[in-house]
């Protein structure tokens, strides 16, 4: 795997963080989560922004990466507060994964 990709996972990883935060600030009341919120979203625009300078497609790129982040964030909303999902919520998990692998599989890259 290059660098410039696990840029992009790791800033996946990243966006999840600050969802979790979001959801954690109560509509932006908390100062403390609020501040958490701003500074990994930063981070994982950040993250994102490196591995597409490093000359990956924006396409698929955007998708790992808000891919993750979707994936990783429903996860964590069903570990941190509860949450639940349907059955068929899971397939429609699953099938965001496949896409994204999908997408991948028939990009060239530059």
């Amino acid at each position: 795997m290059s660098r410039a990709w696990l840029f992009i996972l790791v800033g996946g990883m990243v966006e999840m963080v600050w969802a979790v935060f979001m959801k954690m600030s109560d509509g932006f009341t908390d100062p403390l989560y609020t501040a958490l919120t701003i500074i990994f979203l930063f981070v994982s625009v950040a993250l994102l922004n490196m591995g597409l300078k490093r000359g990956l497609p924006v396409g698929p790129s955007y998708a790992v990466w808000v891919g993750i982040g979707a994936v990783m964030s429903v996860i964590s909303g069903i570990i941190l507060f509860g949450e639940s999902l349907s059955f068929l919520g899971y397939i429609f998990l699953a099938m965001v994964i496949g896409g994204i692998i999908g997408l991948n599989l028939v990009t060239e890259e530059a």
